[in-house]
């Protein structure tokens, strides 16, 4: 697996979400690296890191992902995941003897009935649009209009996610040749086991997003029956991604939860002084606008063709 170390200090390993790369991390990597020694890798099939051979689930990442904590003597390494990187701790953290604390943000795998569908298509939909829309898009993720139009699903402030790190993700999204098959394993696909209470000793938090438009609040109940040890942090103003809608507070509560220090929830919110948006200006609104529906409409011209 392709993969970056920076900074000093005990290890952390970082797991990004589907069609993301280590570069989903950027925004809270630097102030990691000031306590801890980063690694932050590419799963297979993602980034720079070529497919598995053989299917694509959450147990043969996990398996991929175990293999190369062994090649490189990290087994018991403290990890962060996001979103499908963020099932995945929790479901290596079930395994036991491959890490150490965990903290998962927004993790993926405890949908419901219908929410299940709605995921599936919603995501499987906007892939399809961002892939369709490649040429457009570095003028698309540079304006405050059209980036907030593509990342509405994936953000509560959408216009504040820094235009590089939207047109990163943006590209790693539409390259990554596991996304489809991991996408439909991970809705209709295998069922995330829990771990029974008392069996993972290491500390293990799960983060949500107050505003998570991707994997809802109300799943984070089913996430706490099946991981019972685990303990529940709220993100407020916050969609799918807290290291980009709140990058300083997902820092604080990843240094203190993989420190094994007590902490309070207050302590990691620190909730900073209001900051006044600034207007978007009438062109960009009117411009960004018709780049989308420009993009749409060639999108369908190019299905009915």
């Amino acid at each position: 697996m392709n993969f970056i170390r920076r900074g000093t200090g005990p290890p952390l390993l970082l797991l990004h979400g589907i069609g993301g790369s280590w570069r989903s991390w950027q925004t809270i990597l630097d102030g990691l690296a000031q306590e801890r020694e980063v690694i932050a890798v590419d799963l297979p099939g993602f980034g720079d890191t070529p497919p598995l051979r053989g299917p694509v689930t959450i147990a043969t990442l996990a398996d991929a992902v175990t293999d190369f904590l062994r090649q490189h003597n990290l087994l018991g390494i403290d990890a962060v995941g996001s979103s499908m990187g963020a099932r995945l701790v929790l479901e290596l953290a079930r395994r036991g003897g491959v890490l150490g604390a965990v903290v998962s943000l927004d993790p993926g795998g405890f949908w419901q009935g219908w929410q299940i569908p709605v995921f599936y298509h919603s995501v499987d939909l906007s892939t399809r649009l961002v892939r369709a829309l490649q040429p457009a898009m570095p003028f698309l993720t540079g304006n405050a209009v059209t980036r907030t139009l593509l990342f509405a699903q994936f953000s509560a402030h959408p216009w504040q996610v820094p235009a590089h790190v939207a047109l990163t993700e943006m590209r790693t999204f539409a390259q990554a040749p596991s996304f489809d098959e991991l996408l439909r394993n991970l809705a209709y696909g295998e069922v995330q086991q829990g771990a029974p209470r008392g069996s993972i000793s290491a500390p293990l938090v799960i983060g949500w997003g107050r505003q998570d438009k991707v994997c809802l609040p109300s799943q984070a109940a089913l996430a706490l029956q099946k991981f019972p040890d685990a303990r529940l942090y709220w993100f407020d103003n916050c969609g799918h991604f807290p290291q980009w809608d709140q990058p300083a507070e997902a820092t604080r509560l990843i240094l203190a939860a993989t420190s094994g220090r007590a902490f309070q929830d207050s302590d990691i919110a620190q909730p900073a002084p209001a900051v006044a948006a600034r207007p978007v200006p009438q062109v960009a609104v009117v411009a960004g606008v018709a780049a989308l529906v420009a993009g749409g409409a060639w999108l369908l011209r190019k299905a009915r063709g």
